[in-house]
């Protein structure tokens, strides 16, 4: 664990859902893509759980998850401590997750006005360890001194279309002094489109929303109170130990993000020293894993033949590609899986007109 944190102590949390859409056939509702091991030789929820574990103790990362997960992460995760799985009881979006996860920390805590919570998805892929870390530190301690809400920010390298953005006011001006690392919000921006990404890649204003948070657990509680009246008027549930009854009255799919951070004055960004992809589709492997000459990313039992930027990608057969130009072919779940490398990136579309026995495959 990283030392020296302003003396605030550091709790993760690591968001474990998702249905499992962006790499089918390898991943399925019953194993989502960060149980895949898409960025190493381990899956994405064992590299985001020792990233967790390098800027909190152990015994201070808990994981939330839905029931239908609770054995993968235990046959995945067999070293992580049972009480600290985080089962929901229902799935109610990110707000409801994060709220249960900061009251799970305010009671558990032996200092909770020093608590700071680091919530992180566990199906991203970020390098280098040791700059995710330091980046951590700063955000640590810039939430601990201000009490602001904040989330990491990325510099975008490329003019992304599939990812949101933060557009900030550089140097943050707030009505209190805080860090020179943290920038003040103006506005969180939708999916743009080509030439709007190449404006915002070019102008030095905006960030990648990385969807990784940093507060204080009570700030984000008494935020929530004041700005989001969907959780609001059920606090006291959450407050009294009531998770189930609490959950079900959520709205479904309510987003940290449109829920509150939207609607708060008091985000700030804190700047990333870090790579990071989110690894939205088949496509992102090419650009977070090594490939052959050509180009190609292979897994598994594979022979390829005069292939070219394509994905082979083998879970329970082998496969055979010849003369493949920028396509994947993915064998999983007893389906194979033939598309453009630019169809993948759509791949709802397909799966929306698909029986469930194929959604599912056989696992």
């Amino acid at each position: 664990m990283v030392s020296g944190n302003g003396g605030f102590e550091p709790w993760a949390v690591l968001l474990a859902g998702g249905i499992g859409s962006r790499f089918w056939p390898a991943s399925t509702p019953n194993r989502p893509k960060q149980f895949l091991p898409l960025a190493s030789s381990q899956p994405l929820i064992r590299d985001t759980l020792e990233r967790a574990r390098a800027v909190a103790s152990p015994s201070n990362v808990l994981i939330v998850a839905g029931r239908h997960l609770e054995a993968l992460i235990g046959e995945y995760l067999p070293d992580f401590a049972r009480a600290n799985l985080l089962i929901e009881p229902q799935a109610r979006g990110t707000a409801a997750a994060l709220a249960w996860a900061a009251q799970e920390i305010i009671s558990r805590s032996s200092n909770p006005e020093r608590a700071v919570m680091i919530a992180m998805p566990s199906d991203h892929v970020i390098h280098p360890p040791n700059s995710f870390a330091a980046t951590i530190k700063t955000a640590v301690e810039a939430a601990g001194r201000t009490g602001r809400l904040l989330t990491i920010g990325v510099p975008p390298s490329r003019p992304e279309t599939g990812y949101g953005y933060i557009q900030v006011v550089k140097p943050a001006s707030a009505p209190q002094p805080q860090p020179t690392e943290v920038f003040e919000v103006t506005r969180f921006v939708e999916k743009p489109d080509l030439a709007t990404a190449q404006d915002y890649v070019a102008d030095g204003e905006h960030f990648w929303n990385s969807g990784i948070f940093v507060w204080r657990p009570h700030v984000l509680l008494d935020e929530l109170t004041a700005h989001t009246p969907e959780i609001a008027s059920e606090m006291n549930r959450l407050e009294s130990g009531d998770t189930t009854g609490f959950f079900a009255a959520i709205p479904p799919n309510l987003t940290i993000d449109y829920g509150l951070l939207e609607r708060s004055s008091n985000v700030a960004v804190v700047e990333a020293q870090f790579e990071w992809d989110d690894v939205g589709a088949w496509g992102a492997l090419l650009r977070v894993r090594d490939t052959d000459p050509d180009g190609n990313l292979v897994v598994g039992d594979v022979e390829a033949y005069e292939c070219r930027d394509s994905v082979l990608w083998a879970d329970d057969g082998p496969i055979v590609g010849w003369g493949l130009d920028k396509m994947i072919i993915a064998r999983a779940s007893g389906i194979t899986f033939v598309a453009p490398l630019e169809h993948a990136a759509d791949l709802k579309r397909l799966l929306d007109r698909l029986p469930d026995r194929l959604k599912l495959g056989d696992r």
